[in-house]
């Protein structure tokens, strides 16, 4: 099971109903935080979610609507104590703004509150272990060095307990050895291996968040089949100069990319406030049919039988925008 946190779904500039870009991806006892933007560390609170664990920051890209709101987090880290060490990921660029904001304008020389570690990122897997692995892929923005991150859970067998029923097997640590791939010996002195008691692969689920990206040309590959795709839809058809202008994509793209790479479920963040909901749903209708137009603190759960979206701070659907006409601002 993968768990996704909306904390920030603005693009660029906040609203009275959204945050800037952060959210919070969940696996078992691991937290990753995408992108950072100003103010993350109280939606953090809002969301539930809290400071714990959260020791790993991922980021798209270095503009400074995704890391700004690294200053004030690590500031928080300082008196709460909420982590022993802080990990952040991101294009060589990326980092090295990053630095600038954190040693040269947050700390200005002093000792950071915990150890902190900059990861400079390449494509393919980044963090792995038996069961999960994240995955970073390339896309195409403003500037060198930004990335996409696939959340997936790697293929397991299933234990089959009606054949080790059938073979008299024991409950306990033998069947555990079992699903581990360990052969293990009955008291009878039989030797049963795995393959007798496990079932064909099955797929573990998957998320992938693309980050802001100017064109979906060639990332089908990267997102193939995941359950959530979480994509940008800054613009709408209608502004695509402005979209190729600016490095971002319309929500007919987002579309495209979907359908391309066979996806369960798109959701579309990064939104600008010059669309309301509706007009973003009608324009990705027609080209892919699962499509749903986050909101701050929707929580996405995501397992092989189904995706549940729940939102205990319900917002109003309709308005994106409290200022229609509001330019976009690119905070470079």
């Amino acid at each position: 099971m993968l768990e996704l946190v909306m904390l920030g779904t603005a693009a660029s500039a906040p609203s009275i109903q959204r945050g800037l870009p952060a959210q919070v991806v969940l696996w078992r006892d691991e937290r990753f935080l995408v992108d950072c933007g100003e103010g993350t560390q109280r939606q953090i609170l809002r969301s539930g979610i809290g400071f714990r664990r959260l020791q790993r920051v991922l980021l798209t890209h270095g503009h400074l609507d995704h890391i700004l709101g690294l200053g004030g987090l690590i500031s928080t880290f300082a008196r709460w104590e909420a982590v022993d060490r802080l990990e952040i990921y991101g294009g060589r660029w990326t980092l090295d703004r990053v630095e600038d904001l954190l040693f040269g304008v947050v700390l200005r020389g002093a000792r950071p509150p915990v150890p902190i570690d900059l990861i400079d990122v390449r494509p393919g897997p980044l963090l792995e272990n038996d069961d999960f692995e994240v995955v970073a892929f390339p896309v195409v923005h403003r500037g060198p060095g930004c990335f996409g991150y696939l959340f997936r859970e790697k293929p397991r067998r299933p234990f089959l307990p009606e054949k080790a029923e059938a073979l008299g097997i024991p409950a306990g640590p033998i069947r555990r050895d079992l699903v581990n791939g360990k052969a293990v010996t009955l008291a009878d002195g039989r030797v049963i291996r795995p393959d007798e008691v496990l079932g064909p692969d099955r797929p573990g689920v998957s998320l992938a968040l693309v980050g802001d990206i100017g064109q979906i040309d060639g990332l089908a590959e990267s997102v193939r089949g995941a359950d959530v795709l979480l994509c940008e839809a800054t613009y709408l058809e209608r502004d695509a100069d402005l979209a190729r202008r600016f490095g971002h994509l319309t929500a007919a793209q987002a579309a495209r990319l979907a359908q391309a790479a066979g996806v369960r479920k798109l959701a579309l963040n990064h939104l600008s406030q010059r669309y309301r909901v509706r007009e973003i749903l009608d324009e990705t209708a027609p080209i892919f049919e699962d499509v749903v137009v986050v909101r701050d603190f929707d929580r996405f759960t995501i397992t092989r039988d189904k995706i549940t979206l729940t939102n205990e701070e319900l917002q109003d659907d309709e308005a994106l925008l409290e200022t229609p006409e509001m330019a976009d601002v690119t905070m470079d």
